[in-house]
């Protein structure tokens, strides 16, 4: 259970990455990013000692495991004017997680990447599509096929973000 969520976590990030390619049609500050799956909704069915081996499993691969309530994991990501600005996704993916994107396209309102993923702890590919309704708000999907920690992952979940406001407060972008 816990590999699988890992993968999710890499896929949220991908896809609020995806959003840094939107040709300052996204509004720089402060996003909520919410990322709902089936495999999410069963969360809460993990006892809380191992829930705490997840969040620790997830900061060694360099993320923070947002709170997972109601089936949806909910992120909160500082995206700068350099950062909206961007015509291809950060740097951070294959910093962070050890993935990499590939393909990555933006048309008018609507972006499409793929990954891979390719480290000790994850292997395998994946999407992330969407489209931005707005400057303020944007919609999509990732799948991820491959491998976590030597069990099988075949998993998507649908992702929104909304800006929140233009002070990012304590939350620090990406690196």
């Amino acid at each position: 259970m816990r590999n699988i969520l890992i993968s999710l976590v890499v896929a949220t990030a991908l896809l609020a990455s995806t959003a840094h390619s939107s040709e300052s049609t996204m509004r720089p500050g402060l996003w909520e990013v919410k990322t709902s799956s089936d495999l999410l909704k069963l969360a809460s069915q993990i006892p809380p000692d191992q829930m705490q081996q997840l969040m620790s499993l997830a900061k060694q691969n360099g993320f923070e495991l947002p709170p997972i309530r109601d089936g949806a994991a909910i992120s909160s990501v500082c995206i700068t004017q350099k950062m909206a600005d961007q015509k291809s996704p950060l740097d951070f993916l294959q910093n962070q997680s050890g993935c990499s994107a590939k393909d990555a396209s933006h048309v008018g309102s609507k972006y499409k990447l793929n990954f891979v993923c390719a480290n000790a702890n994850l292997r395998g590919n994946g999407t992330a599509e969407g489209t931005f309704t707005n400057p303020e708000s944007f919609s999509g999907r990732t799948e991820f096929d491959g491998v976590a920690q030597g069990n099988p992952v075949n998993e998507h979940a649908d992702v929104n973000g909304r800006w929140v406001g233009a002070s990012c407060g304590t939350v620090r972008p990406a690196q």
